[in-house]
């Protein structure tokens, strides 16, 4: 099930709001975890004994990290949740990965064995991660009562794609939490302007993409017009369930992080990345770089850091080599950008450091979008006119006047000049009381009508 499907908005939500506010308080955990697990369930039912099996597992090592603190057997106890942890996502995730590679390597012929994968488990595991070892570290609160550990790992508005939340950051809301009329309303405010970046702009982009990409006749505009279109289409697919779930969140008395703060705005690819998916850049901050030292170290031992970070997300994405030669390349960008560009950059305009990183972005999310070297090569070929020698066609112009409003909402939409208007006049009545519940309700209606009307689009991200 996803946000974005009228099973969702007409039956799973209103039901699951409905009672929630109608049981009595000491029940509202419990209602919401039984959801959470419908919700789950939906699409991959065997999956959720998966979940609850690590919910299990995590929740007895964790009390014996807490019981056993600073002694071996809290050593041990760690260890084993992240062996475990890891190991459940290797299989599930890398395990056909794996073997492909070898087989292409030693020529052997080893089965696959389709395992598919679980979704929701790259984010499901790093809160489980990240839950264990701030415990060991004491930087959290041992969860008393596993039901409690099992919704905050289950919860559903953040199951599937994150935002990655900390233990800490939710302990007493999974506990005791406050419910209000304003609080509810922020929260449908929210999750509806994360349902129009998802069904209104992400998944109309995609259609450009989907023609830029396939198209028989490439220009040089069609390639930037496609990759372009595709980088709407992942921020706003990806930003629009960040919001979704944030706004969920707030519905029922939690307060989720900021998962992106505008990061097509960005004057470098070191400020991109304090933007774009900030719990998934802070969780391997945390327990990755810093443990390896960070930028305590000698220059080499720190590029050797970032290298390890920055393979390890690239990897986190998916079983792809893609993916892989995706975080090699930010992290080699970000290397180069620290050790000589950084200064370079401080002396250029605004525009230039902007237009800098915004066609690095841009180059990525080619590496990205495409499964193979040579799909990737030959799309490059495209964007810079070395697969065709004409630099617009009848096609890529119509395609670009057809979408131009659409471009210009997914430009506006991905600066904060919407934000900065709003804070300009919302202390007028008007404003609060006509203009931005207009606002929404066309925003509800028009994403209402498009889901009615559409095929089944997933998120981009549930696939990672």
């Amino acid at each position: 099930m996803v946000f974005s499907s009228l099973e969702f908005l007409l039956r799973f939500l209103p039901a699951t709001l409905l009672l929630y506010f109608l049981v009595p308080e000491r029940f509202q955990n419990a209602l919401l975890v039984i959801a959470s697990l419908v919700f789950y369930a939906w699409g991959q039912p065997i999956h959720v004994l998966l979940m609850l099996f690590s919910c299990a597992i995590n929740y007895a090592l964790g009390t014996a990290i807490d019981r056993y603190r600073g002694s071996t057997r809290a050593r041990v106890a760690l260890a084993s949740s992240i062996v475990v942890n890891l190991s459940l996502l290797g299989f599930f995730k890398y395990w056909d990965f794996l073997i492909a590679n070898l087989n292409s390597i030693l020529g052997s012929n080893i089965g696959l064995l389709g395992v598919p994968l679980a979704v929701g488990i790259s984010f499901y595991t790093f809160k489980i991660l990240s839950y264990s070892i701030d415990l060991y570290r004491g930087d959290s609160v041992t969860a008393k009562d596993p039901r409690t550990f099992l919704l905050y790992v289950s919860l559903f508005p953040q199951l599937m794609a994150g935002p990655i939340e900390r233990y800490e950051a939710i302990a007493n809301e999974l506990v005791d939490r406050e419910h209000s009329l304003d609080l509810f309303a922020e929260g449908v405010h929210r999750f509806v302007l994360g349902l129009g970046k998802k069904v209104i702009i992400a998944d109309n982009v995609a259609l450009i993409w989907d023609a830029c990409r396939t198209t028989t006749a490439p220009s040089v505009l069609s390639g930037w017009l496609g990759i372009v279109a595709f980088a709407f289409q992942l921020y706003f697919d990806f930003s629009g369930y960040s919001d979704m779930a944030i706004g969920l969140g707030r519905m029922f008395g939690f307060h989720f992080a900021e998962n992106f703060r505008f990061p097509y705005i960005s004057q470098s690819i070191t400020e991109f990345w304090r933007r774009w998916h900030i719990s998934l850049g802070q969780w391997f901050r945390d327990y990755v770089y810093i443990p390896l030292g960070g930028n305590r170290v000698s220059r080499w031992r720190w590029v050797r850091n970032m290298i390890v970070v920055w393979f390890l997300t690239g990897l986190w994405h998916g079983a792809s080599w893609n993916f892989v030669l995706w975080g090699a390349y930010f992290g080699v960008l970000l290397v180069f950008e620290r050790l000589l560009l950084s200064r370079l950059l401080e002396r250029l305009p605004r525009l230039m450091r902007h237009s800098y990183t915004l066609l690095a972005v841009l180059v990525s999310w080619v590496i990205f979008a495409l499964d193979s070297v040579s799909d990737i090569l030959s799309y490059f070929g495209h964007m810079f006119g070395l697969r065709t020698t004409e630099l617009y066609n009848a096609e890529s112009l119509y395609l670009l006047r057809a979408n131009a409003v659409l471009l210009l909402i997914a430009i506006v939409a991905s600066t904060p000049a919407l934000v900065v208007l709003y804070d300009r006049f919302s202390d007028r009545a008007y404003v609060r009381t006509v203009l931005m519940p207009l606002l929404y309700l066309t925003v509800l209606t028009i994403s209402t009508a498009y889901v009615v009307d559409s095929s089944f689009n997933p998120f981009l991200y549930f696939r990672f």
